[in-house]
């Protein structure tokens, strides 16, 4: 079993920056595709990034492509969601989420934090 603890949500102006960590422990993190999901009020979660699992291969959303930034440390088992340019629209609760390597690129995530707040004001 896979623990994931998300912390850094907020509150931030529009323009603003927020880093969002996530901590994992319970299995070999290098042996997981880590990925962060939003959820805003009334509507479906959705997918924002992910990363491999040595950290060379990510991937966006395009609502967010160019100005969020994925990355992950092995060395602390940690991956992390740098969010610059804040938008009102970026409010969501933002999950992360984990997947066992050996899965196809398009199962789905095997584990879930329970999510940070992120509030974006204009």
């Amino acid at each position: 079993q896979v623990q994931l603890v998300e912390s850094g949500g907020g509150l931030v102006q529009a323009g603003g920056s927020l880093r969002l960590s996530c901590a994992a422990s319970g299995r070999t993190f290098t042996s997981l595709t880590m990925g962060w999901f939003r959820q805003a009020p009334g509507k479906e979660r959705e997918f924002v990034a992910n990363i491999s699992w040595g950290g060379g291969s990510t991937t966006y959303a395009d609502s967010v492509r160019g100005r969020f930034t994925i990355s992950r440390d092995n060395t602390k088992n940690t991956v992390y969601l740098q969010m610059n340019s804040l938008k009102p629209e970026d409010t969501a609760v933002y999950y992360c989420a984990a997947r066992l390597v050996r899965r196809a690129p398009s199962a789905d995530y095997d584990y879930w934090g329970q999510g940070t707040q992120v509030t974006v004001s204009s």
